[in-house]
Protein backbone atom coordinates (compact mmCIF):
# COMPACT_ATOMS: atom_id res chain seq x y z
CA UNK A 1 0.00 0.00 0.00
CA UNK A 2 1.27 3.42 -1.34
CA UNK A 3 0.56 6.59 1.54
CA UNK A 4 1.60 10.09 1.79
CA UNK A 5 1.69 11.23 4.85
CA UNK A 6 1.47 15.05 5.95
CA UNK A 7 4.01 16.79 7.98
CA UNK A 8 1.69 16.87 10.68
CA UNK A 9 1.14 13.01 10.83
CA UNK A 10 5.10 12.56 10.01
CA UNK A 11 6.07 14.85 12.75
CA UNK A 12 3.42 13.12 15.13
CA UNK A 13 5.22 9.67 14.14
CA UNK A 14 8.76 10.65 14.78
CA UNK A 15 7.13 12.03 18.29
CA UNK A 16 5.95 8.81 18.81
CA UNK A 17 2.45 9.34 18.44
CA UNK A 18 0.77 6.17 17.94
CA UNK A 19 -0.74 5.65 15.34
CA UNK A 20 1.82 7.81 13.28
CA UNK A 21 4.50 5.64 14.73
CA UNK A 22 2.64 2.47 13.57
CA UNK A 23 2.45 3.44 10.24
CA UNK A 24 6.78 4.59 10.35
CA UNK A 25 7.07 1.01 11.28
CA UNK A 26 5.54 -0.30 8.94
CA UNK A 27 6.96 1.19 6.61
CA UNK A 28 10.29 0.13 8.03
CA UNK A 29 8.73 -3.37 7.86
CA UNK A 30 8.23 -3.05 4.46
CA UNK A 31 4.08 -3.73 4.97
CA UNK A 32 3.36 0.02 3.11
CA UNK A 33 5.75 2.47 0.91
CA UNK A 34 5.97 6.05 2.06
CA UNK A 35 5.77 8.68 -0.36
CA UNK A 36 7.27 12.52 0.15
CA UNK A 37 8.64 15.10 -2.37
CA UNK A 38 11.48 17.60 -2.15
CA UNK A 39 8.72 20.58 -0.79
CA UNK A 40 7.02 18.06 1.69
CA UNK A 41 10.34 17.19 3.07
CA UNK A 42 11.68 21.07 3.21
CA UNK A 43 8.31 22.08 5.54
CA UNK A 44 8.86 18.61 7.73
CA UNK A 45 12.69 20.03 8.00
CA UNK A 46 11.69 23.80 9.01
CA UNK A 47 8.99 22.47 11.54
CA UNK A 48 11.37 20.33 13.19
CA UNK A 49 13.72 23.56 13.62
CA UNK A 50 10.80 25.35 15.87
CA UNK A 51 12.39 26.01 19.28
CA UNK A 52 9.07 24.18 20.59
CA UNK A 53 9.84 20.78 18.73
CA UNK A 54 13.51 20.80 18.91
CA UNK A 55 12.70 21.10 22.79
CA UNK A 56 10.86 17.67 22.34
CA UNK A 57 13.13 16.00 21.09
CA UNK A 58 15.62 16.94 23.75
CA UNK A 59 13.79 15.80 26.22
CA UNK A 60 13.86 12.30 24.37
CA UNK A 61 17.21 12.30 23.91
CA UNK A 62 16.72 12.46 20.28
CA UNK A 63 17.69 15.62 17.85
CA UNK A 64 15.70 17.01 14.98
CA UNK A 65 18.40 16.38 11.92
CA UNK A 66 18.65 12.67 13.32
CA UNK A 67 14.78 12.54 12.96
CA UNK A 68 15.03 14.36 9.45
CA UNK A 69 17.37 11.93 8.26
CA UNK A 70 15.51 8.68 9.62
CA UNK A 71 12.24 9.93 8.18
CA UNK A 72 14.28 11.09 4.61
CA UNK A 73 15.35 7.19 4.10
CA UNK A 74 11.99 5.45 4.63
CA UNK A 75 10.43 7.63 2.30
CA UNK A 76 10.76 7.62 -1.87
CA UNK A 77 10.98 11.61 -2.67
CA UNK A 78 8.79 11.85 -6.02
CA UNK A 79 8.28 15.03 -8.38
CA UNK A 80 4.83 15.67 -7.48
CA UNK A 81 2.10 16.71 -10.25
CA UNK A 82 0.55 19.88 -11.19
CA UNK A 83 -2.55 20.04 -9.71
CA UNK A 84 -5.23 23.03 -9.41
CA UNK A 85 -5.64 24.47 -6.44
CA UNK A 86 -7.98 22.44 -4.25
CA UNK A 87 -7.39 22.32 -0.71
CA UNK A 88 -8.71 24.76 1.43
CA UNK A 89 -5.15 25.77 2.56
CA UNK A 90 -2.63 26.15 -0.41
CA UNK A 91 0.10 24.21 1.16
CA UNK A 92 -1.91 21.35 1.28
CA UNK A 93 -2.00 21.72 -2.53
CA UNK A 94 1.33 19.98 -2.33
CA UNK A 95 0.32 16.81 -0.21
CA UNK A 96 -2.40 16.21 -2.46
CA UNK A 97 0.47 16.77 -6.05
CA UNK A 98 2.61 14.11 -4.21
CA UNK A 99 0.04 11.89 -3.61
CA UNK A 100 -1.35 12.22 -7.40
CA UNK A 101 2.16 11.77 -8.38
CA UNK A 102 2.68 9.01 -6.40
CA UNK A 103 -0.35 6.70 -7.19
CA UNK A 104 -1.05 6.89 -3.65
CA UNK A 105 -3.79 5.00 -2.01
CA UNK A 106 -3.95 7.01 0.85
CA UNK A 107 -3.67 10.34 1.82
CA UNK A 108 -2.82 10.37 5.77
CA UNK A 109 -3.38 13.57 7.60
CA UNK A 110 -4.37 15.07 11.06
CA UNK A 111 -5.84 18.13 9.26
CA UNK A 112 -9.80 18.29 9.62
CA UNK A 113 -9.84 20.28 6.87
CA UNK A 114 -7.92 18.41 4.43
CA UNK A 115 -9.71 15.51 5.53
CA UNK A 116 -12.87 17.16 5.17
CA UNK A 117 -12.03 16.57 1.24
CA UNK A 118 -12.89 13.11 2.02
CA UNK A 119 -10.86 11.83 -1.28
CA UNK A 120 -8.83 13.27 -3.97
CA UNK A 121 -8.74 11.44 -7.48
CA UNK A 122 -10.33 8.89 -5.91
CA UNK A 123 -7.49 8.81 -3.11
CA UNK A 124 -9.43 8.75 0.23
CA UNK A 125 -7.69 11.07 2.77
CA UNK A 126 -7.97 9.76 6.21
CA UNK A 127 -6.45 10.58 9.90
CA UNK A 128 -4.18 8.35 10.98
CA UNK A 129 -6.05 5.68 13.07
CA UNK A 130 -8.18 5.29 10.26
CA UNK A 131 -5.33 4.53 7.60
CA UNK A 132 -3.81 2.13 9.80
CA UNK A 133 -7.34 0.22 10.96
CA UNK A 134 -7.79 0.44 6.71
CA UNK A 135 -4.09 -1.40 5.92
CA UNK A 136 -4.92 -3.63 9.02
CA UNK A 137 -8.16 -4.82 7.37
CA UNK A 138 -6.69 -5.30 4.17
CA UNK A 139 -3.72 -7.28 5.61
CA UNK A 140 -6.83 -10.00 6.32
Amino acid sequence: MRLVLDTNVALSAVLGDSAPRRLIELATEGEIALFSSTELLAEFAEVLEREHIRRRFERRRRSAPEALASYEALVESILPASIAPTAPDPDDDTVLACALAAGADLIVTGDKRLRNLKSFHRIPILSPADALATIVSQEK
